[in-house]
């Protein structure tokens, strides 16, 4: 008899045993516990695969994701908006836990994202501001103020403006009219600059200056297009230089940059001719460029970091953890001020390529022809 009591007991603290596990992962939701893989999918919209920095961007942020165990969906929009809406629409139709979006137009995607909020779908703006919107939730990017700063003072570091008079012949591009960021890389520049166009140091002869910051869209190229640079820096080169040379050139990204680079070329620049021309991204020929002395420098805004501050914040909000944010006052997208992680740009020149594109694993030596 007291052996058949032992065996009961032994049954019935087997079974507590197994009701209490079962319990206690019904609690937690079947693996959403901290540091678990959560089975949940994410939306990904980049603009298009046709910039090498946005091809780049989404394929790593996917990758993150999954290796942090997400189901992901990720679409290019070959920098077509309505392309762009209707791809966004069908991962709403997907239910995901989080869209990440960057937006090819910034003031275009109101009616679809708001389709998102009712579904509680929480929206992360990636690298460009979504505006007039109250379904974007947060927002991450580099800080683009700086990224135009580092560009300006680049310039008149180069040229020396604090102690030559010059005058020096400078050419203003500034980004797509419809990219909230371009406003604000214009607007860092604008505020390094000014002050020697004011002091008739700087002058620009085709008269492509903007009457003030926010006129910056009137020298904009549209979708950031290297062929559309290349063509309006030809019209200014052919129509306004034929008796003098360009000194400096702001292209506020390396594809505009490119675009500017290969209409000097055309034009007969070479060797200490070559202005002093910024860029952005550090796409791979625009490095190559900066090596062979055809590009000054380059904004480098690594995105492994902001794909992985994304991958984060998209963590946090599946487990209904606190989001990351650093930045709650700048961004106002014309609804509300959204909740901002920003990270810092890093400025590129020949003399650090090795150091910061190479030995941190961005590119191989061989990319660039080292």
């Amino acid at each position: 008899m007291q052996m058949i009591k032992r065996i009961l007991a032994v049954i019935v603290g087997l079974f507590l045993t197994v009701s209490i596990a079962s319990c206690s992962s019904e609690r937690s939701g079947g693996g959403s516990g901290e540091g678990e893989a959560v089975d949940a999918l994410i939306g990904i919209s980049m603009p298009t695969k046709s910039l090498e920095r946005w091809s780049r961007d989404g394929v790593e942020l996917e990758e993150t994701l999954q290796e942090m165990g997400y189901r992901t969906s990720l679409q290019f929009a070959d920098n077509k908006v309505e392309q762009q809406i209707s791809q966004i629409q069908n991962m709403i139709n997907e239910d995901p836990a989080v869209l990440v979006v960057a937006s090819i137009d910034g003031s275009a995607l109101a009616p679809v994202l708001d389709q998102a909020a009712s579904k509680d779908i929480e929206v992360i703006a990636y690298d460009r501001l979504i505006r007039d919107t109250e379904a974007v939730d947060y927002y991450a990017t580099f800080d683009n103020y700086t990224v135009g700063k580092l560009q300006g003072e680049f310039i008149a570091q180069e040229l020396d403006l604090e102690n030559e008079a010059g005058p020096y012949n400078f050419e203003p591009f500034s980004g797509s009219p419809d990219d909230n960021n371009a406003r604000y890389f214009f607007e860092g520049a604008w505020d390094a600059l000014k002050p020697y166009i004011d002091e008739g140091k700087l002058v620009v002869p085709s008269g492509k200056l903007p009457e003030s910051v926010d006129k910056w869209q009137s020298i904009g190229i549209q979708a950031w297009m290297a062929p559309a640079a290349q063509s309006e820096m030809e019209n200014r080169l052919n129509s306004f230089y034929r008796d003098k040379k360009v000194e400096a050139v702001l292209a506020p990204n390396d594809a505009l940059a490119l675009g500017i680079t290969q209409a000097l070329e055309a034009n007969g620049y070479s060797g200490e001719q070559w202005p002093v021309i910024t860029g952005q991204d550090a796409d791979q020929a625009n490095v190559r460029n900066i090596l062979a002395g055809k590009q000054a420098m380059t904004v480098w805004k690594d995105t492994r970091e902001l794909g992985d501050q994304v991958a984060k914040m998209v963590d946090q909000i599946v487990r209904g953890e606190e989001v990351d944010v650093n930045d709650t006052e700048t961004y106002d997208n014309g609804k509300k001020v959204v909740p901002s992680y920003l990270l810092e740009p890093v400025v590129i020149t020949k003399d650090n390529v090795q150091e910061k594109l190479v030995d941190s694993g961005y590119y191989k030596a061989s990319d660039l022809g080292l």
